[in-house]
């Protein structure tokens, strides 16, 4: 990819010179730039070499690797004039792999031709319509002039879930640092996460992914304090992505996620004797929120020039563990997203996103005990200003600061004052 040079970001156009130690190959090259999250949509070569007879078509041969490429074309033998066979030449026109496996051949639809003086050893020029295939990357999203992937010009919400998927037949790691701060009358509570993200995307529209938490928390409640850590629940999900469409610098998608979250993090919470507080104010200080969940999704995003934004309908059914679960959830989430620099964009990449998340939740009463738990009930509203920085194609530093606009909660829900994220993603 570092080798392809944008020319028209605009029009999605770049060009590349093929490498002079291997042959060149259309589809090879399409290939490559659909695992990178492109679509070669044409491409246009120009080539210098030896005219020879190939059966019943006219070929150029390139020295070193003597590979031919066959010249067709209505007016072949028109532009053909004048070169005679064993000649040097050079030939421009559309390039593409006629068949498969040991079967395929180059072929060059003839534009134009030239005789040379001598043949110009590994010389040749592509040029090519690049066009965004499955944004991630993940996945990147936006298609800013047309060219865009899941990890070149990389668009991904931070906090809303992405309709976009990573990069086709690859994926993404994803560590992510979570800072909250949350209190509940004198008890005050710091946790601190870290959740790793994997995905893997086998098809054009189909992502796999897995997170796996763990947690640590500690609290005060006057002269009593304590603390804990371990594992959270591990969660596993399948999005499906079923609408795309692209347009010169734009970009909609919209995708479904489900979701389930496993029961394989550590139940355990303070006894009495650390902190004096009720039962299930307890229960919420330790790394789960239940045991099996199911999770839904349905999120959708647009991309207009240098802005983004989208969201997404999120709802939450949990079982208990134990005795023990927070209250079924409903989540609605937006997402407002700028492309601040570069100011003048040339090609992919260093992109810096500044963005603005909302989230509004509703979550219902919990139980502990087999009982329904009155008073724990929360309804809650939140903004989150953040950034990301491209700072490869593959690599993505983001940061957010999530705080709460409105808060209606029970007596017995724990108050989340703040929350910073800081996060990577790695794209493979």
């Amino acid at each position: 990819m570092d080798d392809i040079k944008v020319t028209d970001i605009k029009r999605g156009l770049g060009e590349f010179v093929p490498r002079p130690d291997k042959a060149a190959s259309f589809a090879t090259l399409k290939e490559a730039l659909k695992k990178a999250g492109y679509t070669l949509a044409s491409a246009d070569i120009t080539v210098s070499g030896a005219l020879v007879r190939d059966g019943d078509t006219w070929a150029v041969e390139v020295t070193p690797w003597k590979q031919r490429f066959a010249i067709e074309g209505a007016d072949v033998d028109k532009l053909l004039q004048g070169i005679e066979a064993g000649g040097p030449i050079e030939v421009s026109g559309g390039w593409q792999t006629v068949g498969k496996d040991a079967a395929s051949r180059e072929v060059i639809h003839l534009i134009s031709a030239k005789k040379l003086a001598a043949v110009r050893i590994n010389s040749g020029t592509v040029a090519g319509e690049i066009k965004p295939e499955s944004l991630l990357p993940e996945d990147i999203q936006v298609a800013l002039g047309g060219v865009g992937n899941e990890s070149g010009l990389y668009f991904s919400s931070i906090r809303t879930t992405s309709p976009g998927l990573t990069v086709y037949r690859g994926g993404a790691v994803i560590p992510r640092y979570f800072y909250t701060r949350q209190h509940l009358g004198n008890l005050k509570v710091d946790r601190q996460a870290l959740r790793l993200g994997i995905t893997y995307t086998p098809t054009p529209v189909l992502q796999l992914e897995a997170e796996i938490p763990y947690q640590h928390t500690s609290f005060a409640d006057g002269s009593r304090f304590g603390s804990g850590s371990g594992f959270g629940n591990i969660t596993l999900w399948g999005k499906y992505r079923f609408y795309r469409t692209l347009e010169t610098w734009g970009d909609k998608q919209a995708a479904m996620r489900f979701g389930m979250e496993m029961p394989t993090g550590k139940k355990g919470a303070p006894g009495d004797a650390s902190i004096a507080v009720p039962d299930f104010v307890r229960q919420q200080l330790s790394p789960i929120n239940g045991g099996f969940a199911f999770h839904s999704d349905l999120s959708y995003s647009q991309a207009r020039r240098r802005l983004i934004y989208g969201g997404n309908i999120e709802t939450t059914l949990r079982g208990e563990r134990d005795g023990f679960r927070t209250g079924h959830e409903l989540r609605v989430n937006t997402d407002f997203e700028y492309v601040l620099l570069p100011f003048k964009y040339q090609r992919p990449g260093h992109e810096l996103f500044v963005s603005l998340e909302t989230s509004y939740s509703y979550r219902n009463r919990g139980r502990l005990g087999g009982r329904t738990v009155a008073g724990s009930s929360a309804s809650e509203f939140y903004v989150a200003p953040g950034l990301q920085f491209t700072a490869t194609p593959r690599f993505v530093i983001e940061a957010s600061f999530q705080m709460p606009v409105v808060r209606n909660l029970g007596p017995l829900a724990l108050r989340t004052d703040k929350n910073l994220l800081v996060g990577i993603r790695y794209l493979y």
